[in-house]
């Protein structure tokens, strides 16, 4: 790699984590910050965008989520972190030793995934690479990786193989988090997502919907599924209380996480 070819690098890598650290930035903005030029930057914005790691818009690019696009992997890693521990406390406390469960590729499931190890023995089954790294080394969980395409912007594995590779098992509980929850619908983004979320929800049998208070009263471009396909809801504290109670208006168990 040349020297030039390395600066390039490097000043993508920073531009990127400008991008998710801020949730946003402009065209002018990085141009000051990095010291280049707009059409440089625009240039960089296009490979970014390439990459998966940013979302062109007009006058910038952003890593937050819109109802068409979902945000990067990077971005979900760092937002919401404490309302996704609390609730991944709850959901925890779901989980039987010796069960089977199925973990989406959602953040706050990978927040679930870090409490299995105290309720080993378990069999686990995702498609969340994350995931899979984490859980690789406790010894008493079986794990089983659910293939497919991989997409770097997830982290995860996707696509037909996936949903072949769902519809083979059958798991006690299936943990699933979505980017919207109106009071009847959850909801994604992106369709190939949707198909994977479908076939985990077909393939347990008790199914639990887990989302911080920020997807509340959200749509985005697809139903995964209605409220009622959930056994139970667990949602944080920090939701405002109006749009908790129009939740359990539509849902019988709805399990609050105290943060």
């Amino acid at each position: 790699m040349n020297q030039q070819t390395s600066s390039r690098s490097t000043r993508w890598q920073g531009m990127a984590e400008h991008i998710v650290r801020q949730g946003s930035a402009s065209v002018t903005e990085l141009a000051e910050s990095f010291g280049v030029s707009l059409m440089t930057v625009h240039r960089d914005l296009d490979e970014l965008e390439r990459q998966g790691m940013v979302r062109k818009v007009r006058g910038g690019a952003t890593a937050q989520a819109s109802n068409v696009w979902e945000s990067n992997i990077a971005y979900r890693l760092k937002a919401h972190t404490a309302e996704k521990d609390a609730i991944a406390r709850v959901v925890a406390g779901l989980i039987e030793p010796g069960s089977s469960v199925m973990l989406d590729d959602s953040t706050t499931a990978l927040a679930v995934a870090r409490h299995l190890g105290e309720l080993a023995p378990l069999t686990v089954v995702t498609n969340f690479l994350e995931a899979i790294r984490l859980l690789a080394s406790e010894r008493d969980i079986r794990l089983i990786a659910l293939g497919g395409e991989y997409h770097a912007t997830h982290d995860s594995f996707l696509g037909l193989g996936c949903v072949d590779a769902v519809e083979a098992v059958n798991t006690d509980l299936a943990v699933v988090s979505t980017s919207a929850v109106s009071e009847q619908y959850a909801y994604h983004q992106e369709q190939e997502i949707v198909l994977v979320k479908r076939a985990m929800l077909r393939s347990a049998s008790r199914r639990v919907l887990a989302v911080d208070g920020s997807k509340l009263a959200r749509v985005a471009l697809h139903r995964v599924a209605p409220l009622d396909d959930f056994d139970v809801v667990v949602v944080d504290a920090n939701a405002p209380a109006e749009l908790l109670q129009r939740l359990r208006d539509h849902h019988g168990d709805v399990r609050v996480a105290e943060i």
